[in-house]
């Protein structure tokens, strides 16, 4: 089974020892992953709604880099700094994921390490690596001896 790391620059930048993404086989494992805008590095809104929104673009981008997307997405874990905000986070994130929905845990955290921060998702997603079509009208040379 190959592995390999997953990175993209349209993704949060990972603020620590860790990789955005992982591959094995036909399974992708995104990190935890926050409202961080890929550019700029910073916090990206100040309600639950948009910090929601920003998250799973940022899941979303780290998938797409490796030719998936969110409906690939078999798990999820999401962590949020009150639990009282969840029914505005379930909102965002039905909008986004589509029925049947990935099975998922939220649990309330201590996300102190970035102040502001609401939420926080890792995810898993199952998606069989796509072969890149070989270029047709190509000659192949020959390798080896000459004759």
């Amino acid at each position: 089974m190959a592995k390999y790391v997953i990175q993209t620059k349209r993704g949060a930048p990972p603020r620590g020892a860790y990789s955005q993404g992982w591959r094995a086989g036909d399974f992708l494992f995104v990190t935890g992953t926050g409202p961080i805008d890929p550019t700029t590095g910073e916090l990206v809104g100040d309600n639950i709604e948009q910090q929601t929104a920003q998250t799973i673009d940022n899941i979303s981008a780290i998938l797409e880099a490796d030719g998936a997307s969110l409906h690939d997405v078999i798990k999820v874990n999401t962590y949020l700094s009150d639990t009282s905000l969840f029914a505005r986070y379930n909102t965002v994130y039905a909008q986004r994921f589509s029925r049947p929905y990935p099975v998922r845990t939220t649990v309330g955290s201590d996300l102190g390490h970035t102040p502001g921060m609401l939420i926080e998702i890792d995810c898993i997603a199952y998606s069989v690596k796509k072969k890149r079509p070989q270029a047709t009208g190509v000659s192949k040379k020959k390798v080896g001896r000459r004759p």
